[in-house]
């Protein structure tokens, strides 16, 4: 409480005092700043401390009045996440935006989806029937593969032909490429049907539908 008052005295002096009064006007461009330290003191002086140059700050005339105030300056993540709410912002505006002037009705956006939405289901089928059938070429490979060395249990079986082990290698790789593709498709047909979902919500609130 010693300190505080003993700011606040020291302060009053500084406003009160002619040399300040007489340099406080717009052609003197000197001013006076407030601001409160770690402790919570508040202070008064014509230049703040660096290690206090950050922190709000507010601005006072000859007569103590608070004429303006210095926001904090803001740190990277708090910049970040302003930047990043700026971003989501201008997005969902975008994206209004764009249902409006892209479709007319709700059913509009019902056809697009749907011819999608097939597009990609006809897209799995071919995908899932080459599965098939690279499946039952493994399967065929494997048995061949038995007669050979080092699928064999024969400890005279001869060693595998260099055809036969490209042949299974090429297949094995294919199945992985299918089996990949298949599990993108499936995912972008259930992205897509939530990203369609959702226009469609949005879109009828936009309009007012019910």
């Amino acid at each position: 409480m010693k300190n505080a008052a003993w700011t606040a005295l020291c302060a009053v002096i500084l406003l009160a005092s002619p040399g300040f009064a007489a340099g406080a006007g717009a052609s003197s461009g000197r001013t006076l700043y407030k601001w409160v330290d770690e402790q919570g003191v508040t202070h008064y002086g014509d230049h703040i401390p660096p290690e206090y140059a950050a922190q709000e700050k507010q601005v006072i005339n000859s007569q103590g009045v608070e004429i303006n105030r210095l926001e904090a300056q803001k740190s990277p993540e708090a910049l970040a996440a302003e930047e990043q709410k700026r971003a989501e912002v201008e997005q969902a505006q975008n994206r209004d935006r764009n249902l409006l002037n892209t479709y007319g009705s709700v059913q509009e956006i019902e056809r697009l989806r749907d011819q999608r939405v097939t597009l990609l289901t006809d897209q799995i089928k071919v995908t899932s029937q080459f599965l098939e059938v690279l499946n039952g070429k493994l399967k065929k490979l494997g048995v061949g593969s038995m007669h050979f060395k080092p699928y064999s249990s024969d400890p005279h079986a001869p060693a595998m032909p260099d055809q036969m082990a490209e042949d299974l290698v090429r297949v094995r790789n294919d199945m992985r490429t299918q089996e990949e593709n298949l599990r993108e498709k499936r995912s972008e047909e259930t992205a897509m049907s939530k990203q369609f979902a959702s226009d469609i919500a949005r879109f009828k609130e936009l309009k007012g539908i019910h």
